[in-house]
Order: C-alpha cells, then sequence, then structure tokens
C-alpha cells in the first residue's frame, strides 16, 4: 500500500545512469490521463520510447520537463514508462505527467525531460482507485526526491531550457 512507501526515493546525488535526457514532439496518447485518471500526460513519439529501453528499465521515474520554448517554464515530472500493466498496452510507452496546471494543450510541441531517479517498478492493479492512489504518492514522491539540492539544480540545465 501507497503509506509504506518511502517518502525520498535515491542516492542524495543522481547516480548513473541519471541523467538521463529524452526528447520529442508530444504525440496523442491512449486518452486515458486527463479522462480516466485525472491526471493529464504529455507522452513521447513511440520511437523514443522504444529507444529509451536501451537504458530504463519499466516503472515509474521522475525529473524535470519543459514544452515548446520554455515559456512555461520547467516544471517536476513523474514518468511511467512501459507496458501499463492495469490497461495491457501491447507497445511501451513514455507517459510523462507534468506537474502543473496547463490552460492549453500543446500536442506537436517539443517535449524535454530529464529523468533524474527511479521511484519504483510498474504494478498490475485490481482497481484503477489504487492507481490513482499510487500515482499521485509517485508525485509526492517526485516533489521531495526533487527538492534536494543535487536535483533541483538540474532544473537550469542547459537542455532542459531549450539552450
Amino acid at each position: 500500500m501507497s503509506t509504506r512507501r518511502p517518502s525520498i526515493v535515491g542516492e542524495d546525488e543522481p547516480t548513473p545512469p541519471f541523467p538521463i535526457f529524452l526528447k520529442g514532439a508530444v504525440s496523442r496518447g491512449f486518452g486515458r490521463g486527463s479522462k480516466e485518471l485525472g491526471i493529464p500526460t504529455a507522452n513521447l513519439p513511440e520511437a523514443v520510447a522504444e529507444s529509451a529501453g536501451e537504458t530504463l528499465k519499466t516503472g515509474i521515474y521522475y525529473g524535470w520537463a519543459a514544452v515548446g520554448a520554455g515559456d512555461a517554464g520547467v516544471h517536476a515530472m513523474v514518468m511511467s514508462y512501459g507496458w501499463n500493466p492495469y490497461y495491457k498496452n501491447e507497445k511501451r510507452s513514455a507517459e510523462v505527467h507534468i506537474m502543473h496546471d496547463f490552460k492549453r494543450d500543446f500536442y506537436g510541441e517539443e517535449l524535454r525531460i530529464i529523468i533524474t531517479g527511479y521511484i519504483r517498478p510498474e504494478k498490475d492493479y485490481t482497481t484503477l482507485d489504487a492507481l490513482i492512489e499510487d500515482i499521485n504518492t509517485d508525485i509526492r514522491v517526485a516533489h521531495k526526491s526533487l527538492a534536494r539540492p543535487a536535483y533541483s539544480q538540474l532544473k537550469l540545465h542547459e537542455y532542459i531550457l531549450g539552450q
């Protein structure tokens, strides 16, 4: 159960293979992030998700994200990478929840992320409520984990700022 999970994950500084840098045009996903979960996601292209498999194991990750020219800023993110067993996906996906309330869609715009750490493995949930509860715990863990100095300074990395 989520209540027994640690509130901070990872070492005091990112350790290899982190940080990992990914980018791609935001693509349409399965349409369930906002609708079913109430947790909107920006999906990286399928080719980016596939190539990420060379470095990443499936699971939930945390880090920083910026969209387009970066005028909306750099925000904390959690990313589900893998098969999403609850939904029985047939292809691996990289679904990024940016922890910011965007007022518009940004399909087709460039999404840049810095993955700074791993939160947990994927799980197959018996209920949608259990999945949502764990995602909300992931969000809290990401915020606390990113507050450490070595992680927060990556928010200013030239890659994420689009420089």
